[in-house]
């Protein structure tokens, strides 16, 4: 299992940037997660848009999905033939996961007629375990300003966690248990402002969260645009002694 970070910036896309956004990928299969600002310029660095298998979308937030709109309008678009090309084969359905009523926002940016044909929306909401390509996918609810899903990937014996956006949950343990590798938002440094903190988490909550489930390596993601990594770095390895990083472009983790 091989995890590329396409962005980490939470909020906005520093210059040079992009926002939340991670491909992984098992057995051939690529699953993109979070398609935030500024992402499928670097996704389509390495692939071609009809090569992502599915899309799983923690939450509404345009940080967090603003580039699904482009991800579709080139699966949509692309196989439209110039006048003297000869037509293309169009690309399959993308399946696409959201909780619910996540992208009504960025799915209204263009005529439904546009990308008909072009994506399936289903559902993203805790319960029964569910099979995406090789991956089995567990679905924690966890807070946030808006519905956001943590996500539990496994495959080929390894597990890769992901909180998405949130603040401070029992079901953090949970989510990261023995986790191979747990990738955690983390806003601030060490203390989230006392307006967000029932929805945002610290780099230091980050590193208790790791420690405290067993994961193996902890990639800390979201920071505030433009905020140097060392705070963020220095605060979570208070209390997490394992492998520990910062969510930047191009970064490759394979487990």
């Amino acid at each position: 299992m091989r995890i590329t970070v396409l962005g980490g910036c939470g909020a906005w896309p520093a210059a040079g940037q992009a926002c939340s956004g991670y491909v992984i990928e098992h057995e051939g299969f690529r699953l993109l997660i979070d398609p935030g600002y500024a992402t499928l310029p670097r996704l389509l660095e390495r692939m071609r848009a009809d090569e992502v298998d599915a899309v799983l979308v923690t939450h509404g937030h345009p940080d967090h999905c603003a580039d699904l709109n482009p991800l579709l309008r080139a699966r949509a678009l692309g196989s439209v033939p110039a006048a003297t090309l000869p037509a293309a084969a169009p690309p399959g359905v993308l399946p696409v996961h959201a909780p619910p009523g996540a992208l009504d926002a960025v799915l209204a940016l263009d005529r439904p007629r546009m990308l008909a044909g072009s994506f399936s929306l289903h559902d993203l909401d805790p319960g029964a375990p569910r099979e995406i390509g090789p991956f089995r996918l567990d679905v924690f609810d966890l807070p946030h300003h808006v519905p956001n899903a943590g996500l539990r990937l496994s495959g080929g014996g390894r597990v890769i966690a992901y909180t998405g956006d949130t603040g401070p949950s029992t079901e953090l343990v949970a989510l990261a248990k023995d986790a191979d590798l747990l990738v955690a938002e983390a806003t601030y440094p060490e203390r989230v402002p006392e307006e967000d903190a029932l929805y945002l988490s610290s780099a230091l909550d980050a590193g208790r969260t790791a420690a405290s489930a067993g994961a193996a390596r902890l990639l800390l993601t979201h920071l505030w645009p433009d905020t140097p990594p060392e705070p963020a770095l220095a605060a979570a390895a208070r209390s997490f002694s394992g492998e520990l990083s910062v969510a930047s472009g191009g970064l490759t983790v394979d487990l």
